[in-house]
Order: C-alpha cells, then structure tokens, then sequence
C-alpha cells in the first residue's frame, strides 16, 4: 500500500470544450460526480492516507471544489500548466516522491476496487497500471511488457509488440530516488517540459525493473472526449 496520492489536475482539457470552458477538466461531472471526487474518494477507501492535488487551469474553481470537500485534500499550483505538458505537475511535487507513493492521470475515472485492488499488489520500487489491450485506441498510451516487467512505453509503440495499454497510474515503494532522478532527466532534456511524464517510466525500463501490475478487474475511463462520458458504467 502507499502513503501519497499526487493527482494532476492542471490542464485545460481542450477536447472537452465547451465544458471545460470555465473549471478545469477534473470537475467535469461523470455519473453524477465530478472525476477528481471519484479519484479521490477511490483512494481514500484503499486507505491512502495523503492526497495531493496538482492544479493550474482555474485553480480557483478548483480550490473551492476541493474546500466544499470539507475533508484534508491538499492542493498544489504548477505555474507551467499553459506552456508544458504533466510532466510539469509531476515536477510540482518533487519533494513528495520518496518512500510509498502514487500518481494519477487527473482525467480518469476509476472504480475504488480497481484501485485497492492494483494498490495491494505493488512490488518494491517502481510500478505502472497495465491493462491487456484488445485493439489499440487513438492517443492511448502503449506498453510492451516481458516476464512481468515493463519494456516500453509511448503513444508510438507497434500494437503487435505493446499489447497492453496504461491506466494512468505509477506507483513506488521505496525506490531510493529512482522516479525522482528519473523525473531530474527528463526536465533537463531539450523540450523536457514538453514531454508526457510516461516519459520516465519508458526511460527507466531500459536501465532496471519497472513492475508492470496488470489490472483485469474493474472498470475505467478516460475521459479526453465528451463521447467518453458516457462510457462510464459506475
């Protein structure tokens, strides 16, 4: 299990306009509730003790969403929501990636045992929510996997090699700093604030072990269209 929860919030969501024209894309509504309550409340039932919420666009929407919450959610401003991708909201926790931690795409919605249930299976070091893939989607993050073990990860991958697909979610236990210099590497890199914070997970596979935790219980979405609101089953 983990200690931190660090979901990131900051985009626009811009495929979701209009309704992202005035909140940010994780209080877009999804069966009623908004997508950041449902993570949320999805990690507090697995027993994450710390939620951090990393927002940028309409911060204050956001803010008093989460103060309406009345519950010990934590929020956090990435001032380079507009000008890079979530690998800069990753960087806006920095100092909270060590010991057991996770963190969430802020666009998917998760049912809570899908979540306790990936949580309760994480191996020592670093971890990446995997589902099979049946056929590959547009824009879907890819993962090629061996022996248990992540070997890729990219938008890019050859569907015949990456036969699964990520669920937004990395976990770590105690690493020793490995994510976290990983983290380093990608922001020093030409246009690293531009890259996707898989980015680090695809670059750590190449030098050790990245566990891939295979998730074939529970249903997901994410939400990057209006169509996939409805998809939702919850």
């Amino acid at each position: 299990m983990i200690d931190t929860a660090i979901l990131l919030n900051a985009g626009k969501g811009t495929r979701l306009l209009p309704l992202t024209a005035d909140r940010p894309k994780c209080l877009i509504e999804v069966g009623g509730r908004a997508i950041v309550d449902h993570q949320l409340d999805a990690l507090a039932a697995a027993g994450v003790k710390r939620r951090i919420v990393v927002g940028g666009y309409r911060i204050d929407r956001l803010a008093d969403h989460l103060a309406a919450r009345g519950d010990d959610v934590e929020l956090r401003f990435n001032p380079f929501w507009a000008v890079s991708s979530s690998i800069s909201s990753v960087w806006a926790a920095r100092d909270l990636l060590e010991g057991r931690y996770a963190i969430l795409n802020g666009d998917t919605v998760y049912e809570p045992t899908l979540i306790s249930d990936g949580l309760s299976r994480i191996q020592q070091g670093v971890n990446l929510f995997v589902e099979p893939m049946v056929s590959p989607v547009l824009d879907e993050m890819l993962v090629e996997m061996e022996a248990g073990l992540v070997r890729q990860v990219a938008k890019t991958l050859n569907p015949s090699r990456a036969r699964f697909h990520s669920l937004g979610v990395i976990a770590s236990v105690d690493d020793g700093g490995v994510y976290r210099a990983g983290l380093d590497k990608a922001m020093r890199a030409e246009n690293g604030i531009q890259s996707f914070h898989h980015a680090i997970i695809d670059d750590l596979a190449k030098t050790g072990p990245v566990h891939g935790v295979v998730i074939d219980k529970g249903h997901w979405v994410e939400i990057d269209r209006v169509e996939h609101i409805a998809g939702w089953k919850g």
